[in-house]
């Protein structure tokens, strides 16, 4: 079984999930489907709006397909999080991660 296919079946019993929601991401992410990777951290963070690394994870995921007025939304809705939660590394990786992008 594929860690798609694991990661829906955890889903399924559980939607709540963030770690799962966040994983399927990233898995989607890491294999170019861009807009359904967009759509699972769209779903993380509607429902864990303190799930931080879904906000990082997410820009990069836009960055890396030039949509980059979006990835630095993404970033100031992170960096925001980060501060919420006293996320003090995220806030440093998402800040230097804005900075570059301008």
């Amino acid at each position: 079984m594929d860690r798609i296919t694991s990661l829906k079946d955890i889903l399924a019993q559980d939607p709540n999930n963030a770690f799962a929601r966040y994983s399927l991401g990233m898995e989607y992410s890491s294999r170019g489907e861009i807009d359904t990777a967009l759509q699972e951290f769209s779903t993380l963070l509607s429902a864990h709006p303190d799930y931080t690394n879904g906000y990082f994870m997410a820009a990069q995921t836009l960055a890396r397909v030039d949509r980059n007025e979006e990835a630095r939304k993404m970033l100031q809705d992170g960096l925001e999080s980060a501060r919420r939660t006293g996320n003090r590394h995220a806030e440093s990786e998402m800040q230097a991660m804005l900075d570059e992008l301008g």
